[in-house]
């Protein structure tokens, strides 16, 4: 079955029906009553500089995100993706709105473990006529066994799913075989807490160790540390990894993006690299609970 890709040159031009000032921000096609309901957009149709900013890391996200979609699809039961840590669902909503309403197929399903943003999302996504989208009241972990959603999901995105939240979605990517994880990851504390525990014995056995002496190194380190040892379990798990920015520095500090493309590939190299850090730096209790496919 051949899905309808979306047509840009049948919208109208960049600004069109727009004031002057909003022109530049948003995108053709994008719903002004949506980014109204988002509160990206005030009522009156205005556009704050949180707000903005905001905007912009969606849409440069949106980028990145739309030239894979378009080689998913080719999907004879359309694109199934799964949005973990959702929260207000922005990015679900908006990549709705800009491809799968184009689309005769295809489901988004947004995973958020806040009870009332769920039941929120829901309700904005009935209102607008979204259908083929889903809000589930559940951790990453938990949706991985949840039989709300498909045995395969094609795409699995998290945008700033905090802590460990974005291992468990690399989890369910895998669990799911998923042909893209798109993540921009969030607050790695887990690896930073791991080195303070061991940090007087590492200062005694490798001059490494100075590297996480103190407690702000300890937590730029942790956070570096967890996102190469991400993109290494991605490599063995048979995926190739491209790392870049999302957006400049002064719009996010949380600003790493992480495309990961299934190519069944499995490379042993990045897992006994993976293996040789984990023990340069007192890390293999976690290969018993975030690496344990290798």
């Amino acid at each position: 079955m051949t899905h309808r890709k979306p047509d840009n040159t049948q919208r109208s031009k960049p600004g069109a029906g727009l004031p002057p000032t909003l022109a530049d921000d948003i995108r053709p096609g994008q719903s002004i009553e949506l980014l109204k309901e988002l509160h990206i957009l005030t009522r009156d149709g205005k556009l704050n500089q949180d707000s903005r900013r905001k905007l912009k890391q969606v849409y440069h996200l949106y980028q990145f995100i739309e030239k894979l979609l378009l080689e998913l699809d080719n999907s004879p039961a359309g694109i199934t993706l799964a949005d973990h840590g959702a929260g207000k669902s922005y990015l679900g909503f908006i990549l709705y709105d800009l491809f799968f309403k184009q689309q005769a197929q295809g489901h988004i399903y947004g995973i958020e473990t806040r009870p009332e943003l769920v039941q929120k999302s829901r309700e904005l996504a009935q209102r607008l006529g979204f259908e083929r989208m889903s809000f589930l009241n559940l951790t990453v972990a938990e949706s991985a066994q949840s039989e709300q959603l498909p045995a395969r999901i094609d795409m699995v995105t998290a945008l700033h799913a905090c802590d460990t939240a974005t291992d468990d979605a690399i989890a369910f990517g895998l669990q799911k075989q998923a042909r893209f994880m798109v993540l921009v990851p969030c607050c790695q504390a887990e690896v930073a807490r791991v080195l303070s525990q061991h940090k007087a014995l590492s200062l005694s056995r490798t001059p490494l160790s100075e590297l996480w002496r103190h407690p702000l190194h300890t937590r730029e380190m942790g956070s570096q540390i967890t996102n190469v040892l991400r993109c290494l379990y991605l490599e063995a798990c048979g995926y190739q990894v491209t790392v870049t920015e999302l957006v400049g520095w002064e719009h996010s500090m949380k600003n790493e993006l992480i495309i990961a493309r299934h190519t069944g590939q499995k490379k042993r190299a990045a897992a006994e690299r993976l293996h040789a850090l984990l023990q340069e730096f007192g890390l293999n209790s976690l290969l018993d609970t975030r690496f344990t496919l290798i």
